[in-house]
């Protein structure tokens, strides 16, 4: 991946990995319901599912680049698709409320695991940052160490933001829904260009 991308996938990467979405959601919910002790527990699950899901993304995105090859570039308009339907639901303030949640080593690591959101969104940086440059493997490994930023990190943001963030969304729900789909756009815009 050339240089001159990084900052594009920074703010890709705090875009789509800040804005509410199913492990963010539920890390508020286990920190809100059951203290932060259990969800510390739960944040350690959603990490390794983070890592888990991220693993089997990469090695499926290496082996599309090397079937598809010269098409590999054309995967990143799904991507920003994606990510420009991300930005719609945000626009609306789509946020799902999760009730009775458990919050355990397991219970978070199948959250992430099966998070789409986060498994489409590791699989379009890859695709729109490695692949059109390199086909090694070994070169997708460090762009999963700087998702950690994304997923597992705003998974803890949120968990120790918990009972200060919620109140201050739901006073500004509509302005922060603004400006984290405007923050998505100009990710889709970037992918693009």
């Amino acid at each position: 991946m050339p240089l001159e991308l990084l900052p594009s996938l920074l703010l890709s990467l705090l875009a789509v990995g800040y804005t509410p979405g199913p492990a963010n959601i539920y890390s508020l919910s286990c920190v809100l319901t059951h203290g932060r002790a259990k969800a510390m527990r739960s944040w350690v699950g959603l990490l390794c599912g983070f890592i888990a899901a991220g693993l089997i993304a990469a090695v499926a995105v290496h082996f599309i680049g090397m079937a598809l090859g010269e098409y590999v570039a054309y995967i990143k308009y799904i991507g920003a698709a994606y990510i420009l339907y991300l930005a719609w639901k945000t626009w609306h303030g789509a946020v799902a409320e999760s009730d009775g949640v458990s919050c355990s080593f397991w219970s978070g690591f199948l959250v992430q695991f099966t998070n789409a959101k986060m498994i489409l969104f590791d699989l379009t940086v890859y695709s729109s940052f490695v692949l059109p440059y390199s086909s090694r493997f070994t070169d997708l490994l460090p762009v999963l160490a700087l998702l950690l930023i994304a997923g597992p990190g705003a998974n803890l943001l949120w968990l120790l933001c918990g009972s200060l963030l919620r109140p201050f969304v739901a006073r500004h729900h509509k302005a922060v829904c603004i400006v984290m789909s405007l923050a998505l756009v100009a990710c889709a815009v970037m992918i693009i260009i």
